[in-house]
């Protein structure tokens, strides 16, 4: 069975996108820590980061550099903070979150509920960074 994340890279779940190429696909987490939490992901599934091959994990961190660049334009941080927990979901991905302070990146904290229509907004403003 397909993994949450591939159905969403083939098109039978939605996501609010900002990036993409023939490889790697990058969309907003929609329980995110802070406006701008993007998840970036191989197109190709693989359950655990390091058993990707190295060209593809190192293309991937490149990709992500990419996405992180237009997140630390659409909302102004200190750093895009950059975390592999990859428990949740069988299919490799990086989280990269607008950071200001360490608590920024703690995961066991309460996530934000955003609407459809402020994550389409969020997703607009990163891919338009």
């Amino acid at each position: 069975m397909a993994t949450l994340f591939t159905r969403i890279v083939n098109g039978e779940i939605p996501c609010h996108k900002v990036a993409e190429d023939d490889r790697f696909l990058a969309f907003l987490d929609i329980m995110p820590l802070r406006k701008g939490h993007v998840l970036v992901i191989p197109k190709t599934e693989v359950d655990y980061i390091f058993d990707m091959e190295d060209e593809l994990l190192g293309d991937m961190m490149v990709f992500a550099k990419g996405v992180a660049k237009k997140v630390k334009t659409a909302f102004p941080c200190k750093k895009v903070g950059v975390t592999v927990i990859g428990l949740e979901v069988p299919h490799a991905h990086i989280h990269l979150v607008p950071m200001d302070a360490m608590n920024d990146m703690n995961f066991s904290r309460e996530k934000l509920q955003l609407t459809q229509e402020e994550l389409a907004e969020i997703a607009r403003t990163i891919r338009e960074a």
